[in-house]
Order: C-alpha cells, then sequence, then structure tokens
C-alpha cells in the first residue's frame, strides 16, 4: 500500500528536522574543539533555539518551525539552521507566481503546504568560507515539487576547497544519475548570479527547483542525499581554515564579499521573498543576513 500525501508530508518535515539536528550537533562539536587560533579564548558557540509562529490572516494557526541561531562562536560569527512547516492559502500575488511557473489550478484552490530546512554560516576566519544550504518540499492540490541545494560562499578563494566542495556533491548525486550534478551545477550557476554587480556570489554548487519526476520517493531519496551531501562537502574546509591567522585586509575583504550575500538575498533570493509575502517570522527569514557587512 502507498504513503498518502500526508504521511509523505509527514516523511519531509521529520527528515529536514533530523538533518537540522545532525547539523547543529557537528556545528557544535566544532565549537568545542576550536582550541587554537585568533579566536580560541572565546567562549564555545551554542545554538539559541526560538520556536516561530504562523498566523493566518483570518488569525488561525498556520504552522512556524525551530530558529536555531549561534552568535559569537569561536568558529561560527553567526550560523542559523532553521526549519519549518507552514501552511494556508497563497494571496493573489503568490499565485500569480505559481501559475506563472506552470502549476494549475491555483486560482481555483490557492492551499500550500510547504516544509524546509534553510541554513547559513557567517565565520570568524576570514579564511573560513561562508556557506549556504536549503532544501524543501512544496505541495498544493494540484502539484508537488522538491527544491535546495547548497552553495559555497568564500571571500577568500582556495581551488582546492572548491574542488573539494563540488567533489562531495558529486559523490552524493551520481548515484541518482550521472547526468544530475552537471546539471544541478549549472543551475546553481545561474541562480546564484547577481546581475547588477555582474558576478556570482560565491563559487557555486548545486541548485535544483520545481523538481518532480512524478516518483515521490524517488525525488525525496534525492534531496535527503542533498542534505547528506552538506557536512562531507563542508565540515573538512572548516577545520583546515579556522585556526588560520589572518590580517586586517583579509577582514576587510570578508566585509565587503558578506555586502554581496545580502544584496543578492534581499533582491533576488526566491525563498527570502516567498517568506516574507507568506507572512513567515522575519527574523527566521532574514537569518540569512550577515552580523556585518561593509559597502565601499
Amino acid at each position: 500500500m502507498t504513503d498518502t500525501m500526508d504521511t509523505k508530508k509527514a516523511r519531509a518535515s521529520a527528515w529536514f528536522e533530523t538533518l537540522r539536528d545532525t547539523i547543529v550537533t557537528a556545528f557544535e562539536g566544532l565549537e568545542d574543539t576550536q582550541t587554537t587560533g585568533p579566536t580560541a579564548a572565546l567562549p564555545a558557540g551554542r545554538f539559541e533555539r526560538t520556536q516561530t509562529r504562523r498566523t493566518a490572516d483570518d488569525g488561525s494557526e498556520a504552522g512556524g518551525g525551530l530558529m536555531s541561531v549561534m552568535r559569537g562562536g569561536r568558529v561560527f560569527e553567526k550560523v542559523g539552521v532553521n526549519t519549518s512547516t507552514v501552511h494556508g492559502v497563497l494571496g493573489e500575488a503568490a499565485q500569480r507566481a505559481m501559475a506563472a511557473r506552470g502549476v494549475p489550478g491555483m486560482d481555483s484552490d490557492p492551499r500550500f503546504w510547504a516544509s524546509g530546512i534553510s541554513l547559513v554560516a557567517h565565520m570568524q576566519n576570514p579564511h573560513a568560507p561562508a556557506v549556504h544550504m536549503n532544501t524543501r518540499m512544496f505541495w498544493t492540490p494540484h502539484a508537488w515539487w522538491f527544491g535546495g541545494g547548497s552553495d559555497l560562499n568564500p571571500c577568500i578563494e582556495y581551488a582546492e576547497d572548491t574542488a573539494h566542495f563540488h567533489a562531495a556533491q558529486q559523490t552524493h548525486l551520481d548515484p541518482h544519475g550521472t547526468d544530475l550534478y552537471p546539471r544541478l551545477k549549472a543551475w546553481a550557476d545561474e541562480y546564484f548570479y547577481i546581475p547588477h554587480r555582474n558576478r556570482a556570489r560565491g563559487v557555486g554548487g548545486i541548485f535544483m527547483d520545481d523538481h518532480c519526476t512524478g516518483d515521490w520517493d524517488a525525488d525525496f531519496a534525492l534531496t535527503q542525499d542533498i542534505g547528506r551531501a552538506f557536512l562531507p562537502a563542508y565540515q573538512p574546509l572548516v577545520e583546515k581554515r579556522r585556526s588560520q591567522e589572518w590580517t586586517d585586509a583579509d577582514k576587510d575583504t570578508q566585509l565587503i564579499h558578506r555586502g554581496l550575500y545580502a544584496e543578492y538575498n534581499l533582491v533576488y533570493d526566491r525563498g527570502t521573498k516567498f517568506g516574507l509575502t507568506t507572512g513567515h517570522d522575519a527574523n527566521a527569514v532574514l537569518m540569512s543576513l550577515p552580523p556585518m557587512a561593509k559597502w565601499v
């Protein structure tokens, strides 16, 4: 007997929460083992967890999530690992956006359900790369799909770090089809591009959206492996760079690069726009913004 869609939604939501807990534990472990380098004397960072709630226009409960944020740690200057599961009725602007993406029937039944995990890490050490990861499932009565990926955002680039990050992604994607990694890499290169700066915001990664082959289990398994790829792709880079000495010029480079990240997320990021227009907790939606940035 096949799972009902409600069961599938529950499986997806539970997975995003499991992935969140795994990453939070790993990141707190990095804080505990940071015993050398410029920030070793700081207290080991810990995540602060805050429940978020979403309320529909009529005042009814419409889901929520858990915002997990660490600030001022030894390794992470600011990192958030948020999960949410929300539901309700899409407003007219969101309905038009869905219809423009090819989702049928939104004008007759604009209900939706969405669940996902969103992570952004901004580092103390300018040599340690910032990173973003997000995976999600979206449902309407007329369609369902998965989306997300991860991308590396170093302010000081190291070719070997970029190669490792991409290789780990490919290792996890290849079992689902050797065509996937090249396609999702190219998609990330296009998506994480800042047109008004004529440049990418980082060194790329993988990205997909509106992913629905019709086989929910296969698409969910791919989404899980995108999430599983994150720590093997990213954690070794942090371990390698977190104790490296830096200069004032390096820190200045980091702050300027963070400006690119803020511009992209506020102007172009689809998840930021969706979260704000559907009434989710603004602090959770804007968690991705860096603690400090600089424009020159």
